[in-house]
């Protein structure tokens, strides 16, 4: 699809980065509404601006895209924010480093519980459709006390990936309600295109995930949506651009080149204007493959919430540009780290927040797009914009953070926790 002619009006020319060779930039990515930037860079000619051939390539699940980068299939990756930090701390399975220049964005995740489930949650604890995320978390976690005083197997809850926004926010929600997400119900990895269809046929009980998959599951009257990200921390990051750093040091040029492709994606993908246009193209077969309507409402931050109609608007629930959407912000990286503090997938030092950190790449942002491109979110917000359970973090002290919290783990490893 091409762009309309006034479509790059309002995006600034890109100043000249040396000679103008194409050059191919093979990319991962998974079928979701935050792959935007990286979609429309390629569909609309924002990339070929650059000399560069965007050559975006689907895939399946978090870890196939982790593999490939590692392995040189991809030069650049469609990746969940605490990939690239769990790399370069040498977590999980193969820890390649992977480091991130441009983020993609914020918003976007909603979790999702089956209709059978939430009719529980309402026969159990007298729910209100109207019922805001904590009032929803701590309904849960009376179904969960009650099925488990009655001998029931613990509710199998799928999230994306071990190191994902998805898992923390998804154990955020349950522990504020009062539920241990490692004794009391079932963490699994479910990869985001299925996640529908494993609720609909009972493999699952819930599920947290990005759009559109949500509202579908919704739409085909299987799920009840009972907290979107914006609920648990409106400041939490979401998706970014991984590359390896081997990869950056023989290109480097080329790596500016796509950040400036991707910061005149991201002012188009942000201009409202431009949505109609952009659900077409993310609904195309080789992209989301999901229908013009539903990624429309998405795009707008409209949700129906079952399949009654239920409607709620959340405003900017994709923020794709301004506001430090697009800087990689170390502060955010933080957060990460001390979620992964929490649930024992790693231990505190003053070296790890140094390694944690070093997975944002924002002096390459700096390089190809300026240092005002985009400023960084200041530190201050942190310590003001509570979360749903009202607790702050401050990014100078990651530890009275975790050790705020009620449930939480002690120890490096989670026995039951997700596989990769």
């Amino acid at each position: 699809m091409n762009a309309s002619p006034t479509a790059f009006s309002s995006v600034p020319p890109a100043p000249a980065l040396g000679r103008r060779e194409t050059r191919l930039v093979r990319a991962g990515f998974i079928p979701l509404v935050d792959a935007s930037i990286l979609i429309a860079a390629s569909e609309l000619g924002f990339a070929a601006t650059e000399g560069l051939q965007l050559d975006l390539v689907r895939d399946v699940s978090w870890a196939n895209v982790r593999d490939r980068l590692a392995f040189r299939q991809f030069d650049a990756a469609h990746m969940l924010a605490p990939m690239p930090v769990a790399a370069q701390l040498g977590l999980g399975s193969n820890p390649a480093p992977v480091v991130t220049p441009f983020a993609l964005g914020r918003g976007g995740n909603a979790i999702t519980l089956s209709v059978r489930i939430y009719d529980g949650m309402r026969q159990e604890a007298g729910l209100s459709g109207t019922a805001d995320a904590l009032a929803c978390a701590k309904a849960f976690a009376r179904l969960v006390a009650s099925r488990k005083a009655a001998g029931a197997p613990p509710l199998t809850l799928g999230v994306t990936y071990p190191f994902s926004s998805h898992n923390y926010e998804f154990r955020y929600w349950l522990a504020a309600g009062g539920v241990d997400p490692d004794r009391d119900v079932r963490l699994i990895v479910v990869p985001p295109p299925i996640t529908t269809d494993a609720l609909e046929a009972g493999a699952i009980d819930g599920f947290c995930v990005g759009a559109p998959w949500n509202m579908m599951a919704c739409e085909r009257g299987v799920g009840r949506i009972v907290a979107a990200k914006q609920d648990i921390w409106p400041l939490a990051p979401e998706k970014v651009i991984g590359l390896r750093p081997d990869y950056i040091e023989a290109n480097e040029d080329t790596v500016l080149r796509l950040l400036q492709a991707l910061d005149r994606s991201a002012r188009w993908c942000a201009d409202p204007e431009h949505h109609d246009d952009l659900a077409r193209i993310l609904a195309l077969p080789q992209h989301l493959a999901a229908p013009v309507a539903i990624l429309r409402r998405v795009l707008a931050g409209e949700f129906c919430l079952d399949d009654k109609g239920t409607l709620r608007r959340i405003e900017g629930y994709f923020r794709f540009h301004g506001q430090g959407a697009n800087r990689p912000s170390p502060p955010q990286v933080l957060w990460i780290y001390s979620q992964m503090i929490r649930w024992g997938q790693a231990s505190h030092s003053a070296a790890g927040e140094v390694m944690a950190v070093s997975a944002c790449r924002s002096d390459l942002y700096d390089a190809a797009l300026g240092p005002n491109a985009e400023q960084e979110l200041d530190p201050s917000l942190f310590a003001v914009t509570p979360f749903m359970d009202g607790l702050v973090f401050d990014p100078a002290n990651v530890m009275a953070h975790v050790e705020a919290a009620a449930i939480r783990q002690q120890g490096h490893v989670i026995a039951g926790a997700p596989s990769e």
